[in-house]
């Protein structure tokens, strides 16, 4: 069968010379450009633990997101299901990145020594503030475009067993004014750039390509 993609018909950004064969390769991790949230969470004596985190999507109203199994952040959600879903900016990759090798479990989970320590207050090591919510209790990151109060209705094992997953609910949504659509309930996708994490590389997002015909704020 020929697959060869006739001139008129190629996209303007695929080079004619582009190889014809995929190489079969076996990546130590598939983060192909996920949105990073730090996970607010309440621990057993009431204080606060933020971890930084690549693997969430959403669907309506439901945020599913993929935390390690033996972090501290999964350990609250277990028994405290409350939480807030913090979107960075891409400016602030380094306050995600000071998070990155901190861990709020004591002893060090021992997956996770040598590389990791133990830290009760991330906020002050990431250089980050707090701020109250409305509906749960663990904070906000104030500073973060797009805040996600929500609860945990269900958390489970993935299929490894090294990991849950948690379909989280949203109870509501805070904004920076500066990225709603004025007059409206929406976020404007051409002022609003979420923090990727692509492949351990964090990067923003380029110029707008186009929308969808299902967009309620096209250009």
């Amino acid at each position: 069968m020929n697959t060869t993609v006739p001139p008129s018909a190629k996209p303007a950004d695929v080079p004619s010379t582009a190889p014809s064969n995929h190489l079969t390769i076996t990546p130590s991790v598939l983060y192909f450009g996920t949105p990073v949230v730090l996970l607010s969470t309440e621990n057993e004596d009431g204080s606060v633990n933020l971890a930084p985190m690549s693997s969430a999507w959403a669907l309506g109203q439901t945020i599913v997101l993929g935390l390690g199994a033996e972090g501290q952040t999964a350990y609250n959600l277990r028994d405290r299901p409350e939480l807030v879903i913090n979107l960075p900016a891409p400016p602030q990759w380094q306050a995600v990145e000071r998070l990155a090798p901190l861990t709020g479990r004591s002893p060090v989970p021992v997956n996770k020594r040598g590389r990791f320590r133990f830290e009760r207050d991330k906020f002050a090591a990431a250089d980050l503030r707090s701020m109250p919510s409305e509906l749960v209790r663990p904070p906000r990151v104030a500073g973060c475009p797009l805040q996600l109060e929500a609860r945990a209705v269900r958390v489970q094992p993935d299929v490894s067993g090294g990991f849950l997953i948690v379909e989280a609910q949203v109870l509501r949504v805070h904004a920076d004014p500066r990225i709603v659509v004025p007059g409206s309930q929406h976020i404007d996708p051409a002022r609003w750039s979420p923090l990727i994490y692509n492949f351990r590389h964090y990067f923003g997002l380029g110029p707008e390509l186009g929308h969808s015909f299902r967009s309620q704020t096209p250009h």
